[in-house]
């Protein structure tokens, strides 16, 4: 990676690392959703999915746009959630399903946050730039992302109170 010489090198290496994270939060979405034991849980996850697709493909299609190369550049941050979220859904994963489904939904919530704050400035760079289009393009994935968390937080307090129960109980 060469110095930024210019506030457009450093949105398409903004756009660059979305890209790569959204590959790495892929991965580690389809094993959560085949640990989900909620039902809207696991399709909140395989919407994610299918959104997280359609985000990468809009990525690529920014890049071409600006004649910049189109590839990723590897995200160290994902890459510390993935692992996060790797260690407390499989290796250190709580043998109670709704426990198991809180984790999900805590792992998801912060790499989804991760990708609120990258394509929140993405756009706010692309503003910067005058690129109207991308603007459009990047708050339209932001309120994806933004109104998949809210659901998932949604699921999260129901879970809470159904593990409080079982607990109680």
């Amino acid at each position: 990676m060469a110095a930024h010489a210019t506030l457009q090198d450093v949105y398409n290496e903004e756009i660059k690392d979305l890209w790569s994270a959204n590959d790495q939060m892929t991965k580690i979405v389809k094993v959560m959703s085949g640990k989900a034991h909620d039902p809207k849980l696991k399709q909140a996850l395989e919407k994610s999915l299918e959104g997280i697709k359609s985000h990468t493909d809009v990525m690529k299609t920014l890049l071409a746009e600006g004649d910049e190369t189109v590839k990723s550049e590897h995200c160290k941050g994902m890459e510390g959630l993935v692992k996060e979220a790797t260690k407390h859904v499989t290796q250190d994963a709580p043998k109670n399903a709704a426990l198991l489904d809180i984790v999900i939904i805590s792992q998801y919530q912060r790499m989804s946050h991760y990708g609120l704050a990258g394509f929140g400035t993405a756009a706010a760079y692309a503003k910067a730039l005058g690129m109207q289009d991308h603007v459009k393009k990047l708050n339209t994935i932001v309120k994806d992302i933004y109104s998949g968390d809210e659901y998932v937080s949604k699921l999260a307090e129901k879970t809470e109170a159904a593990a409080a129960h079982d607990k109680a109980a």
